[in-house]
């Protein structure tokens, strides 16, 4: 009798633009899923696969418990077989608050905490003593912030204007807010008078409030009429509503608008670990927990491992996993207090990699969106290395990916399209490397590296100088106006420290697109996020007498069953969500009123129903052509206008937030890996746009680890060698060419990819 052949089978898939897919996917393999940007990708590997695997996993459990997990509604397909536990490490960027570390990520510090609070000496007490937010272990003096703040001022306020002229800088307490008008309205003090002019009673009752032991009240104007309310001052008003609570959580205020009005310094009494004296004292073999804190990986391991105490022992192993993972991800110069918002992305990338990786289970099937994203082409050998150890424990290795290294150690390759949106949603190739021939990936294989042998003429430069930010070492750079500037380094190097920090606040007027996701929802359309929605409502109106409302599914023109939805989630208690088709409007979400009215032959829907393509031949209006101009130029021309953007693949929603800020012509574009989530032939299209924008006269700066856009570079800056502290220095200056003859990481690929361009080229 012959052995069944273990794989995944999946018929009739139709999520999102999936024309009826049928796929064999063999398991204990790596799997390898490539093809343009919204090619039907992410709609087989997370629409259908994950989310069917997911769904059966909580049929394990029984109702009551399942009503408080996340549930999942069964994806359209005829048949789902074979399907395994499923790990997904999505391309996601990773949250956290402003106290989120590596080690509260990883799920690492709670049982350094645990360790300290069971065998450190002297003994504290239970685990949570040992934590910046509990009320004993927090440091009295910063609240477990580790740092001092402290209101500036000078900075707060401007003496030479009065309270109506907005002397207070600091948004929510001038007049904007309401803080600030009852300043004005409360009678305590003269708003038309500069600062400078109070007399000295008054003005310190404004900045600090009534002396001790007294209390001075002004009428603040409520519905209800006027109402006694206690005045306290500006700074003690500032300092109990935005320093002394987790800024992170009030959503008026952002941590910077408060840290612009501030000083901040280094809180003396827990030397920056948050942490109350008390619990410092606590000691495991000579070192606190603060100083575990702050050793290297490596080192923190060895102290691990040192520890021979049976209890203690036992927490340690458990330890230990997550840490090793981390030091084989490369990530070894990391700390575990390093905060999780100061990471880069290939660095945020790999933790996120490591912390799903430290399981002995196995027939798992791993889900991995672009897992390369983010990192340089010598780190995606460490990436590789790790896919193919959980494939060898006899997982199942699903990638997404458009990185060709990857892509040739594919066990099997599956390449959607042909094309992208309505032009998608097909498989055009399942099989070997070998056999991938005449579709975009094959030709990608084939693509030659083309090095820029006539680079722009430089005349003059933006400076940089003594950059310090983050792991900057002092660093003065010129870098040249007015062409494609590339930034390059192994992640971690300090690029994003350089450009997106040091760059930017010198020259506030960049236009910078970073890596950020775009607030989508399935009520946003390509037509509102680019801004032309109010136009097109305008055009109904004039043309139809009607209220431009009656053209939108978010107001008057919404179908009056669905709200505008499309569809319907009727109330099904604990079984599965279902979405049903509004019956009323037949999914298109608006009224039959709305429907009724039309414009040069067709009705709203019919428009929203226009490709990009066919857009710019059918309106008129300057700027409606404009805009729709820029999202054909980034290679989106396929998408509808009232396409969601949550519909998108993350590769087009990355090239939508570019084209929406293309529209905006401005001097100087800074631009965060604007590759990411490009597939080789998309690439190229992007390129041409960049050398257009610096054409018209623009400077264009990029970080980027695709070799693509480092060689058509005119000037290209290394940061370097290393990541961390090893990193900040610069390492090269200079053109492509003059890379050819350097010896720094970038240049091994790129001399690589010159030789031997059919070799391990990363694109």
């Amino acid at each position: 009798m012959s052995q069944i052949k273990d794989e995944i089978i999946l018929r009739g898939l139709k999520e999102n633009n999936l024309k009826n897919v049928d796929l064999n996917i063999p398991k204990e393999k790596i799997i390898v899923f490539t093809g343009l940007s919204g090619s039907g990708k992410s709609s087989v590997v997370f629409d259908t696969l994950a989310a069917e695997s997911r769904r059966q996993m909580t049929l394990n459990y029984p109702l009551y418990v399942r009503n408080q997990m996340p549930r999942y509604e069964r994806p359209h397909a005829d048949l789902m077989q074979n399907l395994s536990p499923v790990v997904v490490v999505e391309q996601r960027a990773i949250g956290g608050n402003s106290r989120s570390t590596v080690g509260t990520y990883m799920d690492i510090h709670p049982l350094i905490r645990l360790l300290f609070s069971r065998i450190g000496n002297p003994s504290i007490g239970s685990a949570t003593d040992f934590s910046s937010q509990s009320s004993f272990g927090r440091c009295p003096e910063c609240g477990g912030y580790g740092e001092v703040i402290a209101p500036d001022l000078n900075k707060m306020i401007d003496f030479d204007k009065s309270l109506r002229e907005y002397a207070v800088k600091f948004k929510p307490l001038s007049p904007s807010g309401w803080q600030g008008r009852w300043m004005i309205t409360g009678g305590l003090f003269d708003p038309d008078l500069p600062i400078k002019d109070y007399p000295e009673e008054k003005r310190n009752l404004l900045i600090y409030g009534p002396p001790e032991g007294e209390k001075v009240f002004a009428p603040f104007h409520t519905k209800n009429g006027p109402q006694p309310h206690e005045w306290d001052g500006l700074l003690p008003r500032f300092t109990r509503l935005y320093i002394n609570r987790d800024i992170s959580k009030l959503k008026e205020v952002s941590q910077d608008d408060v840290l612009t009005v501030s000083t901040h310094s280094l809180c003396p009494t827990c030397q920056g670990s948050g942490l109350n004296p008390k619990v410092l004292e606590c000691r495991i073999n000579g070192l606190n927990i603060a100083e575990y804190d702050q050793l290297e990986l490596p080192e923190i391991l060895v102290e691990l491992e040192d520890i021979k105490e049976p209890m203690g022992e036992s927490i340690a192993q458990q330890a230990i996993p997550p840490i090793k993972q981390l030091i084989d991800m490369g990530l070894g110069y990391l700390s575990l207090s390093r905060k999780m918002g100061t990471l880069s992305s290939g660095e945020a990338q790999r933790v996120k990699i490591a912390r799903h990786l430290g399981s002995s289970l196995n027939n798992i099937t791993y889900i991995f969106d672009e897992p390369s994203a983010g990192l340089h082409p010598e780190e995606v050998d460490l990436l590789i290395g790790m896919l193919k150890r959980l494939k060898e424990q006899h997982n199942t290795v699903i990638v997404i990916e458009h990185n060709l290294s990857v892509i040739k150690v594919a066990d099997e390759i599956i390449e959607m399209g042909p094309g992208a949106g309505v032009n998608g949603g097909e498989v055009v190739y399942q099989g070997k490397l070998e056999g991938l021939k005449n579709s975009p990936t094959a030709t990608a294989l084939n693509h030659k590296l083309k090095i820029n042998k006539h680079p722009r003429e430089i005349k003059s430069s933006f400076t940089i100088n003594k950059a310090s930010n983050n792991n900057l070492k002092n660093i003065s750079v010129d870098i040249p106006k007015n062409v494609l500037v590339s930034i390059c380094g192994v992640s971690g190097s300090g690029k994003s420290s350089l450009t997106l920090e040091a760059f930017a606040k010198k020259y506030p007027e960049s236009i910078m697109v970073g890596q950020g996701g775009i607030g989508i929802s399935n009520r946003s359309t390509l037509a509102t996020y680019m801004g032309i929605m109010d136009d097109i409502r305008s055009i109904f109106s004039k043309e139809t007498g009607q209220p431009a409302g009656l053209f939108s599914f978010n107001s008057r023109g919404a179908c009056p069953v669905c709200k505008g939805k499309g569809v319907i989630m009727p109330d099904v208690a604990f079984a599965d969500p279902v979405t049903v088709l509004c019956e009323a409007c037949c999914g298109t979400r608006f009224s039959e009123e709305a429907l009724s009215y039309r414009y040069q032959d067709k009705n709203i829907v019919e428009i929203l129903a226009l490709t990009i393509d066919q857009a710019i031949h059918y309106f008129t209006i300057p700027k409606i052509i404009k805009r729709v101009n820029t999202l054909k130029d980034v290679g989106l021309g396929y998408l509808t206008l009232g396409q969601t953007t949550s519909s998108l693949s993350g590769g087009e929603i990355q090239r939508l937030k570019l084209a929406s800020h293309l529209q905006r012509e401005g001097q100087i574009y800074l631009l965060d890996e604007p590759s990411l989530g490009l597939h080789t032939e998309d690439n190229g299209k992007l390129l041409d746009v960049f050398q257009n924008l610096v054409n018209r006269g623009n400077s264009v700066i990029i970080i980027e680890h695709n070799l693509d856009f480092i060689a058509a570079s005119d000037w290209i800056i290394e940061l370097g060698p290393g990541g961390g502290k090893q990193g900040g220095q610069m390492i090269f200056e200079g053109t492509p060419e003059a890379m050819l003859h350097a010896e720094t990481l970038t240049a091994k690929w790129l001399i690589d990819g010159v030789r031997k361009h059919s070799g391990r080229v990363i694109w």
